[in-house]
């Protein structure tokens, strides 16, 4: 492998790392007086990964069902390639149906869409329906754990270790703060999974016999306003958990609360970091998601013109009391391409600075598949470059 591959290949995981890892607060901020009914607890603001408040949030614990944000990110990964459809019909194995704690009451045999047993987590974080959606992916509970711990080392987490796709009791499964707050991170990049965790009741096999009350465990949804998700927990051994995720004045924040005696301990050291965070600061989008940052000309590829876009929101995050002054931007492209690309695949990097500070680090990435020019293709250009030199 060439040298300059390697090197690529080097920049690429740098930035990966760079464009999860969250900044934190100053130490200030560390003194606030928030969650302490929890064992564990972290405050995050989405898009820029700043930690705003954490509490022993590199402590390893028992993350019960939250669980299930990674068992929802590999899902969500799987449908955006295609590989799996929402109508898609699911048969019900034996081992899905037989799950204990709690469940939606599959039946083995029976026959379910992708798109309610994404509900079926979502909402009613049904065991079952976990198991069910990871047998479809990878054939066996164990082989879709085995790529849930492949994306833990994926996203540079190093707390982190799961045993089964529910959040069941299980010997050496462990997750922080920390570690659940990136990995909601990543999972929100897949925008329409709030349209799941958002609801707060529905149906299950509605109008049958058998139909299903389906009622969210997470009932800030409906008593906090701009609570959208994402996951709560619970075992006698976890206590009380939650992964929250609430939007206002264009500003997402994501909490993770764990080992709370009780659900309403669990909502109320939820609530009131989402309170500090949307009382004292404010973010502005410099790019949203997607935007074509630049366009470059790359005479070997099949598409001459190839479009760089983010491949995050931008945004700079401030207290309301102290806003940046100096804020600029600065883009480092690739010098040089090896072909061919693929759709996603990062070839730059977005900095915002204020002053020298470095605020945020965001991968620039190509918004479609490149590939090589053919020969006919070449030839051609080398005749109208000729054409135009006369």
């Amino acid at each position: 492998m060439r040298i300059r591959t390697i090197l690529y290949l080097f920049l690429s995981l740098l930035f990966i790392f760079i464009s999860i890892t969250p900044v934190f607060a100053q130490e200030d901020e560390q003194a606030l007086d928030l969650a302490s009914d929890a064992k564990s607890a972290l405050l995050m603001e989405r898009d820029t990964g700043t930690i705003i408040f954490e509490k022993n949030a590199n402590e390893p614990l028992p993350p019960a069902s939250m669980v299930k944000i990674m068992t929802l990110l590999i899902v969500m990964e799987e449908l955006a390639k295609g590989n799996l459809k929402k109508n898609e019909m699911v048969r019900v194995s034996e081992n899905a149906s037989s799950m204990g704690g709690s469940q939606v009451f599959l039946e083995t045999g029976e026959e379910i869409s992708v798109d309610d047993l994404i509900k079926s987590v979502a909402i009613a974080s049904g065991n079952d329906a976990s198991v069910a959606l990871a047998e479809r992916i990878s054939g066996s509970e164990q082989s879709f754990v085995k790529r849930m711990n492949e994306k833990v080392a994926e996203l540079q987490l190093k707390n982190t270790r799961f045993k089964n796709v529910t959040g069941l009791p299980a010997k050496d499964q462990y997750s922080t703060a920390y570690d659940m707050a990136v990995i909601a991170k990543a999972l929100l990049q897949y925008e329409d999974i709030t349209t799941y965790t958002s609801i707060y009741e529905d149906y299950l096999r509605k109008g049958q016999k058998n139909e299903f009350w389906l009622v969210n465990t997470n009932k800030l949804v409906r008593f906090y306003p701009g609570v959208d998700g994402l996951k709560t927990g619970y075992t006698s051994e976890a206590k009380y958990c939650l992964t929250a995720t609430a939007e206002k004045n264009d500003m997402r924040m994501i909490t993770v609360v764990m080992g709370a005696d009780s659900v309403k301990k669990r909502n109320h050291a939820t609530s009131e970091m989402l309170d500090y965070a949307f009382n004292h600061y404010e973010t502005e989008q410099l790019f949203a998601k997607g935007d074509v940052i630049k366009t470059v000309p790359l005479l070997k590829a099949e598409q001459r013109d190839i479009q760089i876009v983010t491949g995050d929101s931008v945004r700079t995050i401030y207290k309301k009391e102290k806003p940046y002054e100096n804020i600029k931007t600065h883009v480092k492209i690739e010098d040089d391409f090896s072909l061919p690309i693929k759709k996603g695949e990062q070839v730059g990097v977005l900095t915002v600075k204020d002053n020298n500070h470095v605020l945020s680090e965001t991968p620039l990435i190509v918004d479609s598949d490149i590939k090589e020019a053919s020969f006919l293709t070449l030839f051609k250009r080398t005749l109208e470059n000729l054409s135009k030199a006369r």
